[in-house]
């Protein structure tokens, strides 16, 4: 009796744990879906750093293993053409990637401004500075060292400036360098209150920081204001229309750009600056990602 009563005990002991195992299985199944994957391509300007790493946040929210492609312009664009990155969320346009646009622009689908007509480029100054306007620099290229000190030599805004030295005839050189590079020779020269021309735009942290002002340009060498624009890969809509919903929604403000160089420029790591962006606006973002606020 006492055998018969240890038998049946194993024998239930042993179907609870064949269950046991069954059930894990059934869960583990069910919650194995592989992560969808996006690829963000950017070039290293500050305000492209910032937006880029927003988004990451948000795609990584969305479910997405996000990679992040950091490129100059012109092969930002090649890739998008080319469909080697999924979208770009900081092309300048009608201006500033005019070329780009002409060249590639039938390759590559323009989802939407995320953030219209508060772009602008040119040349900038300190306020202290007593010109106004482009066509003034000759006269005073000695306080300047007829020098321009501006950022990559495949920008956008680098083109428009040897457009302007010959449209102007400056008596000026383009030193090329980086847009930190550029930053720092900026803020060196404030420091000393010595007269300093750069190749600026805005949005952008440096005018938070500093008191600066564009030079007019009555020639337009620099166009008008500008669009901060999402560009996609042909084809995303249709392999991935989530993450296209996601990009048609996402705009935002100089405002809410700024903030996030700012805290980039006064120390924090662009992860940490993007994430506290989207703590601070959890309603946007689930807009972004779902089309319906919290």
């Amino acid at each position: 009796m006492i055998q018969k009563k240890k038998t049946l005990t194993l024998i239930v002991i042993t179907g609870l744990l064949l269950m046991l195992v069954l059930f894990t299985a059934g869960c583990t199944s069910q919650t194995t879906e592989p992560a969808k994957d996006i690829s963000i391509g950017y070039v290293t300007w500050d305000c492209a750093i910032s937006s880029t790493n927003v988004m990451k946040q948000v795609f990584e929210q969305a479910g997405y293993d996000v990679t992040l492609v950091a490129v100059d312009a012109g092969p930002l664009y090649q890739a998008l053409a080319k469909g080697d990155v999924d979208f770009t969320t900081t092309a300048w346009l009608p201006y500033t990637h005019e070329s780009y646009w002409e060249t590639y622009g039938d390759q590559i689908a323009y989802v939407n401004e995320n953030i219209p007509g508060a772009a602008r480029i040119g040349l900038v100054v300190p306020s202290y500075v007593t010109i106004n306007s482009i066509d003034e620099l000759n006269s005073v290229a000695d306080k300047f060292g007829n020098k321009i000190i501006g950022i990559e030599p495949g920008a956008g805004i680098t083109s428009r400036t040897e457009q302007a030295i010959d449209e102007y005839n400056l008596d000026y050189t383009l030193v090329t360098s980086s847009s930190a590079g550029m930053a720092a020779e900026l803020g060196s020269a404030i420091n000393k209150n010595e007269w300093i021309v750069v190749t600026g735009w805005s949005p952008h942290w440096k005018f938070s920081r500093y008191d600066l002002k564009f030079l007019d340009d009555p020639k337009g060498v620099y166009g008008g204001a500008e669009d901060i624009v999402t560009l996609a890969r042909l084809g995303l809509e249709t392999d991935d229309p989530e993450a296209y919903g996601i990009l048609s929604r996402f705009q935002w403000t100089t405002e809410d750009i700024t903030s996030v160089m700012n805290d980039i420029a006064g120390g924090m790591s662009e992860t940490d600056a993007a994430k506290a962006w989207v703590k601070a606006h959890p309603d946007t973002v689930a807009y972004w990602i779902s089309g319906t606020t919290t």
